[in-house]
């Protein structure tokens, strides 16, 4: 259960933490607005701060040696990013940026650094959380290799609902294009087949989900292996 002082937090690992813990760098905790696009970390560059997110979803992005780009993973008020300073490294392989608009708190590397070798709760706590961010990524890998595109969209369409709460996600098609690592006329295609199932509606820049248990059914084992493992390391997001 929440203790008083993380009752106040939304992020699941700030949630979970005791009061002793997280008082080691709540004071350091500083409340930033994340809009649309906004870079937590850059592909090959430098780490300078690590972020819980409140609200909104980030997505963790690979890109190629020539510019490709394709979602690796995507996170939210479940977990925190980017991941390499819980392994004491300052450098992010992966670009990791907002792609729906909320905010959070960002502690400086420093600080984060600090507490997590003073802290062994704190760093179990980061270690489940990489350990289902990883089980989420496999799986994504799995999906792109034996799904259809408008199942993968199901997917996607769950995950970001988990993390945002609510039934409406603030996302464009060319967004969703470059998560799925497809062309946007075939994001086009799959919308309109979870949109003529009566999943969702899709409008310009929004997209409501309005059976999220008929959609679990057509998303077939695409959807829910990595979700039970994180209910069971951490509980409902």
């Amino acid at each position: 259960m929440p203790s008083p002082q993380n009752s106040n937090f939304k992020n699941r690992l700030l949630r979970l933490l005791p009061d002793t813990e997280l008082s080691l760098f709540s004071s350091s905790l500083e409340r930033i607005e994340l809009p649309k696009d906004f870079l937590l970390a850059p592909a090959g560059g430098s780490i300078e701060h690590v972020y819980f997110l409140e609200s909104g979803l980030a997505s963790i992005v690979s890109v190629s040696a020539e510019g490709q780009k394709a979602e690796a993973g995507m996170l939210g008020r479940d977990g925190f990013a980017p991941t390499p300073p819980s392994v004491s490294s300052a450098k992010s392989l992966h670009e990791v940026l907002i792609q729906s608009p909320g905010w959070g708190h960002r502690l400086d590397i420093a600080t984060f650094g600090h507490a997590l070798a003073k802290s062994r709760p704190f760093a179990d706590l980061l270690a489940k959380s990489v350990h289902v961010l990883a089980t989420q990524v496999s799986y994504t890998a799995l999906s792109n290799a034996v799904h259809q595109v408008d199942e993968r969209l199901a997917r996607w369409l769950l995950m970001a609902q988990d993390r945002v709460g609510g039934s409406e996600l603030a996302i464009t098609h060319e967004y969703i294009a470059l998560m799925l690592a497809v062309r946007r006329p075939s994001v086009t295609t799959a919308l309109h087949v979870l949109e003529g199932n009566g999943f969702i509606r899709s409008e310009r820049g929004l997209i409501v989900i309005k059976n999220r248990e008929a959609m679990k059914d057509y998303a077939r084992d695409a959807y829910g292996r990595p979700e039970e493992e994180y209910r069971e390391l951490l509980g409902e997001m």
